[in-house]
């Protein structure tokens, strides 16, 4: 089993847009409403491919729970005041998405301390548990470091997808397995990352400092995963662009599940990046499942090209 755990959650609602025009009166062409959250993205698709997932939130009763269990996910509500948030996208027809973030419910010392105990509770019988999004009004930025802790204290591994001084915090904790992308990785590290190679030697860096895995999503230019047994890259098959949300969640959870079925690395990465090839193809954050992948379309894993030119790529 692998739990999931979102400190800020949302209800996604995506809206589809024949183009945006800041003042104008726009009429949408469609839209629809998802469960939220980064680790909440990533057990929506483990339970599509079939794997028992529980995703642990502050709050989240009601809507949100209930589109969760529609999904297939058990939720896991700890205390929390106030109403999820809600959070917009306008996805134009070419892709090109704009979000409209709420900020997240406050959550006091204590309700902070629950999420944290829970976690433990529920990682005992886990085999991962996967940490991910922003840190919600009233935690601090080791909260992902802390639900680490507690995860690899019940005897779980720990998967950590955040980002800024939340993701800092946490790799100091050392999970298993860090996902930035290109842009959060250069936060972390100080330094622009412009090419393939400038990648590899941070993430190099970070399995070094006691990281089992890093896992980066690189947008259009695929997946690049290090670990100390080596490095490998995958590129993204050419995709019709529906919806960049939810594209390197779906990576994540795509590596993990391959994992579990006893892939190795360079299979994981293959499947990581079909997944998040198949996410950017449907609308809105809909997530994909076994008959979404085109595996074949999607070339084997590689050494990386150490000339590759990332300039611009996140996901």
């Amino acid at each position: 089993m692998i739990v999931t755990v979102t400190p800020n959650p949302s209800i996604d609602r995506t809206v589809e847009i024949p183009v945006l025009t800041p003042g104008a009166v726009l009429r949408a062409t469609d839209h629809r409403v998802d469960p939220g959250g980064k680790g909440v993205n990533v057990s929506r698709v483990l339970a599509r491919f079939g794997r028992p997932t529980l995703a642990v939130m502050p709050g989240g009763e009601g809507e949100l729970a209930a589109l969760l269990r529609r999904a297939g996910v058990q939720p896991v509500c700890t205390p929390a005041t106030g109403t999820t948030r809600v959070n917009t996208a306008l996805v134009e027809a070419d892709g090109t998405t704009t979000k409209v973030n709420e900020p997240g419910v406050p959550l006091t010392a204590d309700q902070v301390d629950a999420l944290v105990d829970t976690v433990r509770v529920h990682a005992a019988p886990a085999d991962w548990v996967v940490t991910a999004g922003s840190v919600p009004s009233g935690a601090t930025d080791d909260l992902h470091a802390r639900i680490t802790r507690a995860a690899r204290s019940a005897g779980a591994r720990v998967a950590v997808d955040t980002s800024g001084a939340a993701l800092a915090h946490a790799v100091a904790a050392t999970p298993d397995l860090v996902k930035p992308n290109v842009a959060e990785l250069a936060e972390l590290v100080g330094h622009p990352l412009p090419a393939l190679a400038d990648v590899l030697g941070a993430a190099r860096e970070l399995v070094a400092g006691g990281i089992g895995t890093v896992l980066v999503s690189m947008g259009a230019s695929g997946a690049l995963a290090v670990t100390d047994d080596g490095a490998w890259h995958v590129a993204s098959p050419a995709v019709a662009v529906r919806s960049t949300v939810g594209a390197g969640d779906s990576t994540l959870a795509g590596y993990l599940i391959a994992l579990a079925s006893g892939a190795p690395s360079s299979d994981a990465l293959h499947h990581a990046v079909a997944c998040g090839a198949a996410a950017v193809g449907l609308p809105g954050t809909a997530v994909p499942g076994p008959a979404d992948l085109d595996l074949p379309h999607v070339r084997p894993a590689t050494a990386p090209d150490s000339t590759l030119d990332l300039t611009g790529e996140a996901a």
